[in-house]
């Protein structure tokens, strides 16, 4: 280089500065190209948020309903046909030490209308069951509206499960309702909250085990126990249940325990996750090669101003920044797009379901982590391929 001459820099400012000119000057581009960025990360930080929200409202929950309760039925199918559960049932498994707790639930056979104008094939798919008035406490279920059964209230009395009030248009107690059930009128007394282990009593009209037997000429026969434990002895509990509900015929009964159920559902989630994070990441490739493809035409139709500078001074290392650059600021407005978009949709999807809103770190740095990388390996060859362009040649064909 002649004396008196300093080699030309580019500091980190003047790279910011002509990567923001270049995408300024084709905004429609390059939104769309940041597009399919923010598309890709939004979906992964929103998937694991979600995924996160979820597990965070289930472990509540189980801890709020604990995970001693066990439930017992008549057990189902060939040779065995539709079993029944004797009438001691409750009596001998309450003599189990660690029980604390047994509540009885029967089928009745009866229609529920909201008048006794209702067609008599419109029940709603409303059942009926009697329960034992200490069901609400074993369940540890709510009563949203008025009260719950109890051995000396005046009958005829019901209550009735969330579903079934939405399905008979009944959301408060204020003009004391009453219900066509069983050809006769019974007063609603109470309105449950949704019962998270037991969804079936959901949809059904309550009544007690005994003015069923009176009102509604049912046998009161026990079709489903709920039988709560103490919590460390859940296992020994179950593994003896069976046997002493029904010691003549074991294998008739089945146990379980509802908050299988919940977690079983979880498990599906976790898998929906994975299949939801990979297309996330195939989103988030499409946007990859999105910048790519814009990149390099970028530098096809930019020759004219690749050679000038060349021709100004600037090295092939400057041209190379410059569109990678141009490439990195792409990826970065698109990634921090994307996980505002991402904890938006988390957000407002947790509070329409009622969840703790919870947006993991990995998620939102990996996330952003990625759309760096990708950015980078995106703009490396049209970086390149600006570089290696001599002046005269760029200048010549621009």
């Amino acid at each position: 280089m002649p004396d008196g001459l300093t080699p030309s820099k580019l500091h980190i400012g003047d790279v910011f500065r002509t990567a923001t000119v270049g995408l300024r000057t084709r905004k429609l581009r390059a939104a769309l190209s940041m597009l399919g960025i923010m598309i890709g990360i939004a979906a992964i930080v929103g998937v694991l948020g979600l995924s996160e929200s979820s597990k965070s409202d289930l472990l509540a929950k189980l801890d709020r309903l604990g995970t001693n309760l066990l439930t017992v039925e008549a057990g189902q199918g060939i040779g065995i046909g539709r079993g029944e559960l004797p009438d001691t049932a409750v009596s001998m498994i309450e003599r189990i030490g660690p029980v604390r707790a047994v509540s009885s639930v029967s089928n009745v056979g009866a229609k529920v209308y909201r008048t006794d104008y209702v067609p008599s094939t419109q029940s709603g798919g409303i059942t009926v069951r009697a329960v034992d008035p200490n069901l609400l406490d074993t369940l540890q279920g709510t009563v949203a509206d008025g009260t719950f059964l109890d051995e000396q209230g005046s009958y005829p009395t019901v209550v009735l499960g969330a579903v079934a009030a939405e399905r008979l248009g009944i959301s408060s107690l204020d003009a004391a309702p009453k219900i066509w059930l069983g050809d006769q009128w019974f007063a609603v007394r109470g309105i449950l909250d949704p019962l998270d282990l037991s969804p079936d009593l959901d949809r059904a009209a309550i009544v007690p085990i005994q003015a069923a037997k009176t009102y509604l000429d049912a046998d009161g026969v026990p079709s489903t126990l709920y039988v709560r434990t103490t919590p460390d002895q859940v296992d020994a509990v179950m593994g003896v249940l069976a046997a002493t509900t029904n010691p003549e015929n074991p294998e008739e009964v089945e146990v379980s325990r509802p908050t299988d159920a919940l977690e079983a559902r979880e498990a599906a989630d976790d898998a929906l996750t994975a299949l939801f994070l990979g297309l996330g990441a195939i989103a988030l490739l499409v946007g990859g090669v999105g910048i790519a493809n814009v990149m390099v035409i970028s530098v096809l139709e930019r020759r004219s101003e690749i050679g000038l500078r060349r021709a100004l001074g600037a090295t092939r290392r400057h041209v190379a920044l410059q569109f990678l650059g141009e490439s990195f600021l792409l990826s970065t407005v698109g990634g921090l797009g994307g996980v505002a978009l991402g904890a938006a949709v988390t957000a407002a999807y947790s509070q329409l379901k009622g969840w703790t809103t919870l947006i993991p770190t990995i998620s939102w740095v990996g996330g952003l982590g990625a759309a760096l990388v990708i950015g980078a390996i995106a703009g490396l060859y049209p970086a390149m391929r600006a570089a290696r362009m001599s002046p005269t040649e760029a200048l010549r064909t621009g």
